[in-house]
């Protein structure tokens, strides 16, 4: 019985790659990232904004432990496969509800949620069985996960900013605990260590997300403009701003640092530190992405209006999330903070003085050129880089 429920763990023997069932689960988060864009947009105020971050870190939450769990079993295997479909069945439903979670749906948001973590846990619990060494860890997440569980279905039952509040603390029950060992009385504490992993395959999969975020705003910028009855040069220039920008971020993500980020994970010493790290920069760097969709919707929609500070917040906030993200991530792949970044972070915060004399598309089209700028010199400096080092 052991060693067939060990059968459901992936080999070691050669590098995971990600699977059509995982890329197939996937499509799910398409939709889930447009229902989260989407509120923020028809949801403006701060109050709109920490709602969309506490459903952001649910949805990031429930895709950040599928992955791992797929990176420690084969989702090939017939029980892993149908686990997986399960998560994407409830997930599908959860995102479905995301309009309405603070409203009427809130308990079917906040049910589907505990028992994707709960049930997933449970799971992993029964498929490696007594004496496997991931066991004690599995059992300390699945504690805190059942501890989120009863916030999550508590502030279902909330109204307000209470909702709000307890939500919050179910987010940091299950984001927050595995940075210190996911401790647990009576259950002891992890260590990183422990967490054996294919680094390579976790990075593969922290890319496709951004794929799934960026194609996200692609997709965005297409509908706001289709929705324009005549294409003027206005309409035109507000597009070509939006699409710009996403190839910026692309760019300064894809061309210079995914592939230098799965070798710094698979030649780690502790590869499960180093994959921890890339989720906790991950979920503020594709934050950055949703906020920057909702950002190429106003340029598009509404690009000759004067920039009121809740648009400012997102025309904005959306490029600085994703340049802090970045930075961090590049911080754990090369050791250091790129300047390019953080030149492109003061450019911002210095716009904000700017912003209330400029329209719309104005703002924009600076904050894309502040993206292009920064994509521009990290390539500059990566393609130096190399050539030293081939040297």
């Amino acid at each position: 019985m052991a060693t067939a429920r060990h059968a459901f763990l992936r080999s070691r023997d050669s590098a995971a790659r990600v699977s059509n069932e995982e890329l197939f689960f996937d499509l799910v988060y398409v939709f889930a990232v447009t229902q989260l864009s989407h509120y923020l947009l028809d949801h403006l105020t701060l109050l709109g904004a920490l709602q969309t971050l506490v459903m952001w870190f649910a949805v990031w939450l429930g895709w950040q432990y599928t992955a791992w769990t797929t990176n420690w079993f084969d989702p090939g295997a017939l029980p892993m496969r149908g686990a997986l479909f399960s998560i994407m069945l409830l997930a599908l439903v959860m995102a479905s509800a995301l309009p309405e979670a603070f409203g009427e749906r809130g308990l079917v948001f906040a049910l589907c949620f505990a028992v994707i973590q709960v049930g997933r846990t449970a799971g992993m619990l029964l498929a490696v069985g007594r004496g496997s060494p991931l066991m004690p860890n599995f059992r300390r997440l699945l504690a805190w996960n059942c501890v989120a569980a009863v916030f999550w279905i508590g502030g279902a039952f909330a109204h307000g900013e209470w909702r709000l509040a307890l939500w919050f603390i179910a987010v940091l029950a299950e984001y927050v605990s595995p940075m210190f060992g996911l401790p647990f009385p009576g259950l002891g504490r992890s260590s990183t260590a422990e967490w054996t992993i294919d680094g390579g395959h976790l990075a593969e999969r922290c890319q496709l997300f951004v794929i799934v975020a960026l194609g996200e705003s692609v997709l965005a910028s297409g509908v706001a403009f289709g929705h324009h009855h005549a294409w003027h040069l206005a309409e035109l220039a507000a597009f070509l701003v939006g699409f710009v920008g996403s190839i910026a971020m692309w760019w300064m993500y894809f061309d210079t640092s995914s592939k230098e980020a799965a070798h710094v994970i698979e030649h780690s010493h502790d590869p499960g530190r180093i994959g921890a790290r890339f989720h906790y920069t991950h979920v503020i760097l594709l934050a950055g992405i949703i906020v920057s969709a909702v950002a190429d919707e106003l340029v598009i929609a509404e690009g000759g209006h004067h920039a009121q500070w809740a648009q400012v917040g997102a025309l904005l906030g959306g490029p600085a999330l994703y340049l802090f993200g970045n930075a961090l991530f590049k911080r754990v792949v090369f050791g250091f903070l790129p300047q390019s970044h953080v030149g492109g972070l003061v450019v911002l915060a210095l716009l904000v003085f700017a912003a209330p004399h400029l329209s719309i598309f104005a703002l924009g089209t600076a904050t894309t050129a502040v993206m292009v700028a920064v994509a521009v010199l990290e390539s500059v400096w990566r393609r130096r880089h190399l050539r030293h080092s081939a040297h």
